[in-house]
Order: structure tokens, then C-alpha cells, then sequence
């Protein structure tokens, strides 16, 4: 069973243009703003502090790169979707995912991350597309597992699997706050790092 012994901030770039690779197996993390990114990446480093958490909406605005057991990088998006952001800064950031996307030679795999309490927006299904399209293997995460009552959790399950047309066996669950889903995350993550 793989776990997570050490995790580390390396650096952030305010635009894809000035990129450069690790040379390590790259796994990145999209989703809207404010769905919690950030706090999934805490939990799977076992550190709160590590990526800096906001209730804020927007909050991120750069590419952050961690690095995890020295042989992955998890790389963290702006989030998508946030409404109050000027259209420039969301063109900004727009270009800023797309260039990323595109120029990564390490890309191995992406997560994709909503809200279990929510049915995925259009944007949600625009990103599962766009990565999908370019051949980037996608792992959709509900994170906020422990935000709903066991009697809604299936019927909420199946919504999320219905707007990406996966199956709900596709779908990993998560909690930022009770770590549940963590091992299986990290499992799932390795699957793509050792199959470089």
C-alpha cells in the first residue's frame, strides 16, 4: 500500500509561458473555484498547511506545483466558473489552464473535483470533455462527503455519474475533514505514476 511520507510546495507560476518540467510523472487538479482543491491536496499531503486554503472565492490565481514522495508533481489550477471575476481575469486564467494543459510533456492523469452537494455545472462538463479530448486520463473526485446524510448520498452519486455519463463505480469519494477516501485516492494516483 503506497502512503504519502512527505510533501513539499516547489514553486508558483503566474503563466504557463514560463513552465518548465520537474522530470517527474505530473497528475493535476481541476475544478470551480472554491470546490475544495486545495484542502484535498492537504489532506493527501498530511500537511493543513501546505496549499493555502480560502473560503474566498478565486483565491488561487497561479499554478502551484507539489511535490509528493519525490517522484509526482500534483499541480494546482485556478479554479474555473467563478462569476464576481472580471471576464479579462477569466480569459487570463482560461489561457493560463489551457497553455499548461498543453504544454506539460509529464501530464500523466488529472482529477477532477465537485462538489457532492451539487450537480456538476456546464463548466464542470466542458473541463471532463476538454481533458477527455486531449487524452488525458480523468479521475472525477466528490469531495464534501461528510456534508451530506447518508439517505441523500446515492441519489447525489448518481446525478454526478448521470451529467459525465460514467458509471457511479467511477467516482471517488472524499473528505477533506475525516480524510475518507484518502488511501483510495492515492492508489488510484499511483496507478498512473507507475504506469510511466
Amino acid at each position: 500500500m503506497k502512503t504519502i511520507k512527505n510533501a513539499v510546495f516547489l514553486k508558483s507560476d503566474a503563466t504557463a509561458e514560463t513552465y518548465k518540467s520537474f522530470g517527474l510523472p505530473e497528475v493535476v487538479v481541476v475544478g470551480r473555484s472554491n470546490v475544495g482543491k486545495s484542502s484535498l491536496i492537504n489532506m493527501l499531503s498530511n500537511n493543513s498547511k501546505l496549499a493555502k486554503v480560502s473560503s474566498q472565492q478565486g483565491k488561487t490565481k497561479l499554478i502551484n506545483f507539489f511535490m509528493f514522495n519525490k517522484e509526482f508533481i500534483l499541480v494546482d489550477l485556478p479554479g474555473y466558473g467563478y462569476a464576481a471575476t472580471s471576464k479579462v481575469e477569466q480569459q487570463k486564467w482560461g489561457k493560463m489552464i489551457d497553455g499548461y494543459l498543453e504544454k506539460s510533456k509529464d501530464l500523466v492523469a488529472s482529477i477532477l473535483i465537485v462538489d457532492i452537494r451539487h450537480n456538476p455545472t456546464e463548466q464542470d462538463k466542458q473541463m471532463f470533455d476538454y481533458l477527455t479530448f486531449h487524452n488525458i486520463p480523468v479521475t472525477i473526485v466528490a469531495t464534501k462527503y461528510d456534508k451530506i446524510k447518508k439517505a441523500e448520498r446515492t441519489q447525489k452519486l448518481s446525478a454526478i455519474a448521470n451529467a459525465f455519463k460514467v458509471g457511479t463505480e467511477n467516482i471517488y469519494l472524499a473528505s477533506s475533514e475525516t480524510a475518507f477516501g484518502k488511501d483510495d485516492l492515492v492508489k488510484r494516483i499511483y496507478q498512473f505514476v507507475d504506469g510511466v
